[in-house]
């Protein structure tokens, strides 16, 4: 699967893949509700199949686009984008964090999300990828992301990406740069599906392995820290929408809400319905 992820990036800087269409994500307000929204920027490529989405543009004008094979997505970022998965569709998804650029492959059946393969390459050496990236920014900052400067900067990004892939960089530690992919990975997808033989098949590792990443390199168990990222998420929702327990706890990635307000409690001494009535409690008060 590594050789079919950079065969992907191959194709398109090699313009063997055509970009159909290309669209720029480019709003920082609150994101909608079910909406993935995250601090690093990032790119979502239809590789087969059909996917309805939703973001915003500078302007705050939500956009709406059914999305077909080839078309591609750069989320600006803290911007957020929003997609309807309805019928089978397969996605290259590149996350390039401050320190690690993380590159899936994932596919959706229909009713879950199958791993499909992940690397991750840390982003050392030239700051190249660090100026395109400023370069986008600043056009989607003047409104200006459709114009033939912006396809050849996502056209460039894509090939230095594939250049760091190739590069042989070496690291302090491999375990360490493992470790931060994963995280990374969690951090933008814990609301899906996800789990540790879904996280082990994803980065070609053992789950036993998996579990004695967290542990040494984190400090901290793979379920606790997974738990972490969907409570604070919970409490965000809890904050700004009126949704009920049930709804929040399985857009913040957990199946059973019962198991959901046990965690909730333990970590906040508090049910999520009263740590959502403190918090407006003391809006009211100020």
């Amino acid at each position: 699967m590594t050789k079919n992820l950079k065969n992907v990036l191959t194709e398109i800087t090699n313009q063997q893949r055509q970009i159909n269409c290309l669209y720029f994500a480019n709003n920082q307000q609150s994101a909608p509700l079910h909406a993935c929204q995250v601090d690093f920027p990032r790119i979502e490529l239809i590789i087969e199949g059909e996917q309805f989405m939703q973001w915003a543009d500078s302007t705050g004008k939500i956009i709406e686009r059914q999305l077909v094979a080839n078309d591609l997505v750069y989320i600006t970022a803290n911007s957020w984008n929003k997609p309807i998965r309805t019928t089978p569709i397969t996605w290259l998804s590149i996350l390039y964090g401050k320190q690690q650029i993380g590159i899936s492959v994932l596919h959706w059946d229909g009713s879950q999300l199958i791993p499909k393969g992940q690397i991750s390459t840390p982003r050392r050496g030239p700051r190249i990828g660090t100026f395109i990236i400023h370069a986008l920014s600043e056009l989607t900052w003047q409104n200006q992301p459709q114009n033939q400067t912006s396809y050849y900067l996502i056209q460039s990004l894509l090939s230095n990406t594939l250049d760091l892939l190739n590069t042989d960089i070496k690291t302090a530690s491999k375990t360490t740069s493992l470790f931060e992919a994963i995280r990374q990975y969690i951090d933008t997808h814990f609301r899906e599906n996800i789990s540790r033989e879904f996280l082990a098949k994803m980065f070609y590792i053992s789950p036993n392995y998996l579990s004695y990443l967290f542990q040494n390199e984190g400090k901290i168990g793979l379920n606790e820290y997974l738990n972490h990222i969907r409570l604070e998420y919970a409490k965000s929702l809890l904050k700004g929408y009126e949704l009920n327990v049930k709804e929040i706890a399985l857009d913040a990635g957990f199946k059973d809400s019962n198991y959901f307000c046990r965690i909730f409690r333990k970590k906040t001494e508090r049910t999520p319905t009263e740590y959502r009535r403190q918090y407006h409690s003391k809006l009211s008060k100020q």
